[in-house]
């Protein structure tokens, strides 16, 4: 008996480093989210223009509206899409997060549109970036932007194994403003 309470004191003397590891430091964690998502800042603002899809009816074409802004003291980025139909009526709607996970060191996009959401790898290119969604089996939507000088254009490709890729989507926007959203105008204390 008095071995056993010995072994079992000795057990969790040596036990109780591994459990009672220093959780990472949240400043530094919240600095690197910072840092990286400051590169993103080329897509703050408003952002107009037009743009077109292929669905299974055929070719849309739509004003495309974006606003994209810092959340959260500067460790997430929020876009709003709305794609207006000519008589003003919204025919697209998509909403997002890009984030950074400093232990992976990979951005994230989650992205909600047309009923459907999920996390995308999300890569910055010296340009703009990529991402991707899949598509059905052997499939992938790639989605490629390129923003500077005040002008945003994205395409959509449907990649599909050896076939060439299908050009299914294009916007070309200019940047039309500044925003205070979403981080602007909070809920008062009182």
């Amino acid at each position: 008996m008095q071995y056993s309470i010995l072994a079992t004191a000795g057990l969790l003397l040596v036990a109780s480093p591994l459990s009672a590891q220093v959780p990472p430091n949240s400043d530094a964690l919240l600095a690197a989210e910072r840092a990286a998502l400051a590169k993103l800042a080329f897509m703050d603002g408003i952002w107009r223009g037009p743009a077109w899809s292929i669905t299974p009816t055929g070719r849309k074409e739509v004003t495309q509206a974006e606003r994209i802004g810092p959340f959260l003291d500067g460790t997430v980025k929020v876009l709003e899409g709305r794609g207006y139909l000519p008589d003003g009526s919204v025919g697209f709607n998509a909403f997002g997060t890009i984030s950074f996970n400093p232990a992976t060191q990979a951005y994230v996009l989650h992205a909600y549109a047309q009923g459907y959401g999920g996390d995308f790898p999300f890569r910055v290119t010296p340009t703009g970036y990529v991402w991707e969604v899949p598509s059905g089996p052997g499939a992938i939507i790639r989605y490629t932007a390129t923003i500077g000088e005040g002008r945003w254009r994205e395409i959509g490709e449907r990649v599909a194994g050896q076939a060439p890729p299908l050009q299914i989507f294009e916007m070309n926007l200019k940047r039309v403003g500044d925003t205070g959203w979403p981080a602007a105008n909070p809920v008062p204390m009182r």
